[in-house]
């Protein structure tokens, strides 16, 4: 990469952490060849992607309308090549696995050592795939817990509609939030009910927070 703007890594970083947007910035400051854009949630999120096409974008998994899960999704309905790497507090194999089926070419722990995500932005801009060292050993050596995670039971969809629940948000508002029917939302629900053994609506919330969902 040459050290101008026209050639320069754009970076896209969704976030809603002022500290976490400001460390990316500082992380990136003496590097000449990325150029740092920042939305704080998953609606401005996408707004962004498609208005400056980043080389890399790196979403944070908890933002505060939908997930980082439910903006990969969007963002990858309509650009398959779009190049993801998730930045999260949540360090659970079966998290990991999840972004990785579900597109992402990357995976990076914020408790990791912040040069990890230089690394892993240069590795996938490269077209390349980067899980941080201590995620990808806690991956290989987890088969039998991450099938026992509730998560691996849900597809993202479901586990969508459990952390907007998890979050408190009414049924009709999670339709709104992911523009879909209430009675799917509805339906799903019910179904989420029976998967994860909740006795009820209230016993399902606490699930979702007990997953760190919430």
């Amino acid at each position: 990469m040459q050290n101008s703007a026209r050639s320069a890594t754009k970076v896209l970083i969704v976030d809603d952490h002022p500290v976490v947007l400001s460390g990316c910035r500082s992380l990136f400051a003496s590097d000449n060849s990325v150029k740092i854009e920042e939305a704080t949630d998953a609606k401005s999120g996408h707004r962004a992607y498609f208005a400056r096409k980043p080389d890399v974008t790196v979403i944070d998994i908890k933002l505060p309308d939908v997930s980082g899960f439910e903006l990969m999704r969007r963002i990858r309905k309509d650009d398959p090549g779009a190049r993801i790497i998730m930045f999260s507090m949540n360090d659970d194999p079966a998290f990991v696995v999840r972004a990785i089926e579900m597109g992402a070419q990357g995976y990076v722990s914020k408790g990791d050592d912040p040069r990890m995500l230089v690394r892993a932005v240069r590795k996938v801009a490269a077209g390349e795939n980067f899980i941080s060292p201590q995620l990808a050993e806690a991956v290989t050596f987890s088969g039998a817990s991450i099938k026992a995670n509730p998560a691996s039971l849900m597809t993202a969809r479901e586990l969508e509609i459990l952390r907007l629940l998890g979050r408190g948000d009414k049924i009709v508002e999670v339709a709104d939030a992911l523009e879909i029917s209430y009675k799917t939302v509805a339906n799903t629900t019910s179904l989420l009910k029976q998967k994860l053994g909740a006795k009820n609506h209230s016993d399902l919330i606490r699930i979702a927070v007990e997953m760190g969902l919430g």
